[in-house]
């Protein structure tokens, strides 16, 4: 009888197991069929961020949607390892993709009417947050299940273990450890200690939970619950969890270390670019999320000079006009209350921090003549002031939209909880007062390069790219003006022209389809017969577009187009004169291409890419070495570098070119601003009306520019020129860039000879004609002019027989007008009581660019 009862037992329990089996057969069937791959996790690189270095090996940037810093790992410390294991999974390596016995512990747990709880192993959660969704339910616990058991049969248990570490999300948008580990802790991974990878591992169930601030008590809980946890399993000794649960929890939100971010410089326009452009070239997505390492050409101390060169440059504008517009915003009452609650104020207010030297600030007080502030950053027993000296530069406008009287006292400026922008003013790095300053209205740029390699070292495309992200030195589309003439010139060279053609400067005509122009000179002066140097020189409008009409419209716009400047410049006489938009930076490769003798440069802001397993994706340098795979060099022997560029020009021309850019510095319409004691070479460019300003020039090492203008193009005032706002600017600049990459004398080409001509005629003069009127020119080799011999062009237009010229040994300056003060009247000086007029000729207006 008991055996019958045995037997019927034993095959109800045969049956039910089978009846189970099925059921679980048919459960893991039904969820099973369609679930996502899980072979894709095989390959699976996690979305980490791409960084920019400078050329240095400094980090500069960060770009990424989710902030990962991906670790293989082999490079992940054994105890940050167990910490998480310990918090999330103690058998991690052993189960199978899932723990039964967690299962059933959970369930019983909640039919005792305990809390539900997950239960889920390391592999589980992987697969829950890159192939489900996070849904509370039954049926995506099983799916979870199905597709853990199948990827323990697909990878290894470290290669599961090493896609969570890197993909777990930990709070503060940071995603895998080793950037918690850097937002946290501001250390890497190695440098951690055990309370710091216990709290780390006290984060996947909810972070926000267990904030170091806001829940304290809850953090250190979790935390020590962690480091129990790693004792318990034998991570770690008992007298060391002991010691690491009494130590307090220190992190960087709560003060105790500083912020990584903090030893970030400010975005800026530079990288800003780089992120643009990588953008277009690989994608956004690719960008933001695979991890590239980008090296940077940037040269960090001349991108510091470049950006204060240019902010004091448009500073020095807006402080000549004298208008005072201030912040716009003001601080209430009950917000000056105490130090406390307007630093706190303060910290609100959204205008730029990225000005090198300038602090926000808000006016506590007006007493006597001066204000005092209360400056944002600034800790100092001594009282902060601003005298009325500091702000005599500033008016109000007056009620008629001119320009009030003079400042006298701070309260005609300012009141009581205006924010404003200072700098201090002191000795031995104690500020005595404070310097009142505002936002520029007027814009700029200002780029560097490397004319041998097209490497940009310095690129600032505004006053701030925290009020305005917007580049102008790539994507604002200028007018170059006089800066275009080098190019027309070079092509005349080019063409079979040289140093010693005269070309006459005098009043033109021309019909176009909108209707007649009348291009003039920015001076309304004309000098008739003038040698080639001096058109470039004086900045000659009449004298360029004589010339280009004789070369020819197609021809100027292939050696413009071939330079780089446009990709299409449109047959139009005006843009002989630089009237078609262009960008800063290419106007500054192009005349890279001059300073390296001719050869074509590509400008560039990276040097490499690389993806994060260190494979070049990108390489801007394509030279190579012919004999560097020799395993001894003969002696005395160097490494042959080759690079297969481009030539542009002849090198004779580029030098000719260069030769008569010099004589721009030295003795035409840069010559008062640009001085820096070493050959310098470059051009000025003013635009019609005065609405742009540019200076470009250039050593052998380092070429430079710079335009100013405001957005919305209106004229910069009568007497603003390339040489008068630009020209400083560019000024202080190569100084400090030469004591870095040096300086030296432009680069003789082998094709060409110097021959003595006559200043005035371009003829060829005999070594003992007087000195005063003659010039050394550089000539291609049998281009030399002959004696007796000159050559006038007139470019297709007549001169009036009675057009009043002027003495050709006037040393005129088209660009060096008072600059005292924007908008005064321009009062050339005169030969001999001579008038400015006209003659019979007609009359004549402006219709070109100078």
């Amino acid at each position: 009888m008991a055996i019958r009862i045995l037997a019927v037992l034993f095959n109800w329990l045969s049956l039910g197991l089978v009846a189970v089996f099925l059921l679980l057969s048919a459960v893991i069937w039904t969820y099973g069929r369609d679930l996502p791959n899980h072979a894709s996790l095989a390959s699976y690189e996690p979305p980490t961020m791409s960084r920019i270095f400078s050329s240095e090996g400094q980090l500069l940037d960060e770009f990424a949607k989710e902030r990962r810093l991906f670790s293989p790992i082999e490079e992940i410390p054994d105890l940050v390892k167990n910490a998480f294991i310990s918090a999330e999974d103690k058998s991690f390596y052993s189960h199978k993709g899932y723990d039964p016995a967690g299962i059933l512990k959970a369930g019983a747990q909640a039919l005792m009417g305990g809390q539900l709880r997950g239960a889920s192993t390391i592999t589980q959660q992987v697969m829950k947050n890159f192939l489900l969704s996070n849904e509370r339910s039954v049926e995506r616990k099983i799916k979870e299940i199905v597709l853990a058991s199948r990827i323990e049969k697909s990878l290894s248990k470290d290669e599961i273990l090493e896609i969570y570490l890197n993909e777990i999300f930990l709070g503060q948008n940071s995603f895998g450890v080793a950037a918690a580990a850097q937002t946290y802790f501001n250390k890497p991974l190695e440098a951690l200690s055990v309370e710091e990878v216990a709290y780390l591992a006290a984060l996947p169930k909810a972070p926000s939970t267990y904030h170091p601030v806001r829940q304290m008590d809850r953090a250190l809980s979790r935390r020590n619950f962690v480091i129990r946890e790693m004792v318990e399993n034998g991570f770690i000794l008992p007298d060391d969890g002991a010691m690491a649960m009494r130590t307090e929890l220190r992190t960087v939100l709560n003060g105790d270390y500083v912020d990584y971010k903090a030893q970030l410089p400010p975005r800026g326009y530079f990288t800003d670019e780089i992120r643009r452009q990588l953008s277009e070239t690989f994608g956004a997505d690719e960008f933001f999320g695979r991890g590239l390492t980008i090296r940077a050409t940037m040269d960090q101390d001349l991108q510091v000079v470049a950006a204060r060169a240019l902010r004091e440059g448009l500073e020095r504008y807006d402080r000549l006009r004298g208008i005072w517009r201030g912040t716009g915003i003001q601080l209430k009452a009950d917000e000056l209350a105490s130090e406390e609650d307007w630093r706190a104020a303060l910290e609100d207010v959204l205008l730029p921090r990225d000005i090198d030297g300038w602090h926000l600030a808000v006016v506590l007080e007006l007493r006597g003549n001066s204000a005092v502030i209360g400056v944002e950053g600034s800790v100092s027993d001594k009282e902060a002031i601003i005298s009325s000296s500091e702000m005599q530069w500033a008016r109000r406008l007056g009620g008629s939209g001119g320009v009030g009287s003079q400042t006298k006292s701070a309260g005609d400026l300012l009141q009581a909880g205006d924010v404003v922008f200072v700098s201090s003013i002191g000795k031995d790095g104690e500020a005595t007062h404070w310097s009142l300053h505002q936002l520029p209205e007027v814009q700029g740029a200002f780029v560097a390069m490397d004319p041998n390699s097209g490497r940009v070292l310095a690129l600032q495309g505004g006053f701030s790219y925290q009020q305005s992200v917007f580049n102008r030195a790539t994507q604002a589309l200028r007018q170059p003006g006089s800066a275009l003439k080098p190019f027309v010139y070079a092509a005349a060279l080019d063409s079979g022209y040289t140093p010693a053609t005269i070309v006459i400067d005098a009043p033109i005509e021309y019909e176009t389809p909108e209707g007649l122009w009348r291009p003039s000179n920015s001076s309304d002066r004309y000098f008739g017969p003038t040698l080639l140097r001096t058109g470039i020189e004086k900045s000659r409008n009449l004298m360029t577009v004589r010339l280009a009409m004789d070369v020819g419209l197609s021809a100027i716009a292939a050696y413009t187009e071939s330079f780089g400047v446009y990709d299409t410049m449109n047959l139009l006489p005006s843009n002989a004169l630089g009237a078609q938009e262009t960008t800063l930076l290419q106007m500054v490769a192009a005349y890279a291409m001059f300073a390296n003798g001719g050869e074509k440069v590509e400008p560039t802001l990276v040097d490499r890419v690389q993806d994060r397993f260190g494979y070049t994706l990108f390489r801007h340098d394509q030279r190579f070495c012919l004999n560097c795979g020799q395993r001894l060099l003969v002696e005395g022997e160097v490494p042959k570098i080759v690079a297969h560029r481009q030539r542009v020009i002849d090198a004779v021309t580029a030098y000719q070119l260069t030769s008569m850019m010099k004589g721009v510095v030295e003795r035409g319409t840069a010559s008062q601003t640009v001085n820096p004691g070493f050959p310098v070479a470059g051009k000025t460019g003013t635009t019609n009306d005065s609405r742009d300003a540019w200076f470009i020039g250039f050593t052998p090492n380092i070429v430079a520019g710079c335009y100013i203008g405001f957005d919305l193009p209106e004229s910069l005032g009568k007497s603003a020129y390339g040489g008068t706002l630009c020209g400083p600017i560019f000024n202080e600049f190569i100084k400090k860039a030469a004591e870095k990459y040096g300086t030296s004398e432009f680069k003789i080409p082998e094709d060409g000879v110097f021959i003595n001509i006559d200043r005035f005629t371009g003829e060829r003069v005999h070594s003992t004609a007087e000195r005063n009127n003659v010039l050394t020119e550089f000539f291609q080799k049998g281009t030399e002019p002959s004696l007796g011999d000159f050559r006038i062009i007139d470019g297709g237009f007549a001169m009036a027989s009675d057009l009043p010229l002027f003495d050709p040994n006037e040393e005129y300056d088209a660009d060096m007008s008072n600059i005292a003060g924007l908008g005064i009247e321009e009062r050339p000086a005169t030969q001999q009581g001579q008038v400015d007029e006209r003659g019979s000729f007609g009359s004549l207006s402006s219709g070109g660019l100078y």
